[in-house]
């Protein structure tokens, strides 16, 4: 999704594909001004018991910006993402990472993995991938 496309987030989805009421209810209680922060979103997706996907579809039907990804990627402000290239990578860390990625990529499903694996903070796995030339791509909430 480009900047244009900001606020424009249902136009992603077929137009006949409609919303749960009991998630839309869950998701308009735990955002704020029309944002939903990435762990707001899994604690609604634990709590109702759907897929983080299905939250992020809801979270676009309505229109909302999924904020601080727990990757630090996107949704921070001023900048984009607050992530930076770590300066070092041990071996192990980067197997665990290499073993998950295919032409440049890990999923941020996979990239998690890695850091409850290696009992790491998800931002050292990104902050690793960042240095590794590794990007992580799709998103769990379809954020990217």
């Amino acid at each position: 999704m480009t900047h244009e496309d900001r606020g424009h987030y249902a136009g992603k989805h077929p137009s006949d594909r409609k919303a749960d009421p009991k998630l839309i209810e869950a998701l308009e209680k735990r955002s704020h001004e029309g944002k939903l922060s990435c762990a707001g979103a899994f604690e609604v997706a634990k709590k109702i018991g759907v897929s983080p996907g299905e939250v992020g579809f809801t979270a676009d039907f309505l229109e909302m910006s999924i904020v601080k990804c727990q990757l630090g990627l996107f949704g921070y402000r001023p900048h984009k993402k607050i992530i930076k290239p770590a300066e070092t990578v041990s071996k192990d860390l980067q197997r665990a990472i290499q073993e998950l990625t295919s032409d440049g990529r890990i999923a941020c499903k996979d990239a998690w993995a890695v850091a409850e694996k290696l009992k790491l903070k998800k931002m050292d796995i990104s902050s690793a991938c960042e240095a590794l030339k590794i990007k992580i791509t799709p998103c769990q909430l379809g954020a990217f």
